[in-house]
């Protein structure tokens, strides 16, 4: 009897922390990093729209995603690249005039 108690909580429990994961994802919450790999390549003239997600508690690295206008393909950049860098402070000085 306490092996069928200890299984249907262990059921509950894996339920709830699902559901849980799936409303904080349709929050636009990231559970984890999205970039496993940078592009440090100028693509600078490909590109259509630029999102900045600062470091956090999920992802300790800052996550440049950049996405490709022709195809719409999300393509995560390399922050260090000097082009990047310069896209981004265009970016931020863009944003300060607005």
């Amino acid at each position: 009897m306490n092996k069928v108690i200890l299984s249907a909580l262990l059921v509950l429990l894996a339920t709830m922390t699902i559901s849980e994961a799936m409303t904080l994802r349709s929050l636009g919450v990231e559970l984890h990093c999205r970039c496993i790999q940078t592009e440090s390549r100028p693509i600078g003239r490909h590109i259509e729209k630029v999102e900045l997600i600062a470091a956090n508690s999920h992802c300790e690295e800052t996550e440049i995603i950049a996405t490709i206008k022709k195809t719409g393909q999300e393509v995560c950049l390399d922050p260090q690249a000097p082009w990047v860098k310069r896209v981004i402070e265009r970016i931020l000085k863009n944003s300060k005039r607005r």
